[in-house]
């Protein structure tokens, strides 16, 4: 069985590792490009200029299958989809460092964890709330840099919108994480490491 400490630095063969993520940063476009595409982005109902989609469950499975390096590449391959299909910097920032904050949380919980002693469904809570509070914390503060500088949106809207931000990201990062981490589970059981 795989200790905790070890599902966030898998002993993976390189090649296997490079073709792993390959394949995932790949995915994570065709999400993007089918989504935007097709119209099936779901809007949050109390926010609907935010919306949902699920480029970040490739993400999540790098970052489990292949460590950290792996999602972030991943992660930031999500970013230059989306600028390359809108020409949209600022949005593409945005979705990396919704994406990678979201990662890079998980992975400090999960190893802090791991570190810990912590595991079981005490660790998963640990590895959750670490990815949550960290997108919750980097979306918000880009938000507010964001929103009156690029698009106009005064000071005290941006601040009163926070609330319905924070939810956003959170019911997003439990899709990308939840997601990711039964999509894990399944192959785990399935192939030998």
């Amino acid at each position: 069985m795989t200790t905790r400490v070890e599902i966030m630095e898998p002993k993976v063969n390189p090649t296997a590792r490079l073709t792993g993520t390959a394949i995932l940063a790949a995915l994570v476009l065709v999400f993007d490009y089918t989504l935007k595409y097709s119209g099936l982005k779901i809007p949050f109902p109390w926010f609907p200029d935010l919306k949902f989609d699920f480029t970040g469950v490739p993400i999540a499975l790098s970052l489990l299958m292949y460590g950290l390096p792996s999602a972030t590449t991943t992660s930031m391959v999500a970013g230059l989809g989306i600028l390359a299909r809108s020409g949209n910097l600022i949005s593409a920032l945005m979705k990396t460092a919704a994406e990678l904050s979201t990662v890079v949380g998980f992975w400090l919980g999960h190893y802090l964890a791991g570190v810990s002693g912590v595991e079981g469904v005490k660790g998963k809570i640990a590895a959750y709330s670490g990815g949550l509070l960290c997108r919750v914390v980097v979306m918000s503060v880009a938000n507010i840099i964001v929103l009156p500088n690029f698009w106009g949106v005064p000071l005290e809207v941006a601040y009163g919108l926070m609330p319905l931000i924070a939810g956003f990201n959170v019911a997003q990062g439990l899709i990308s994480l939840g997601l990711g981490s039964y999509l894990f589970d399944a192959v785990e059981k399935r192939l030998p490491h």
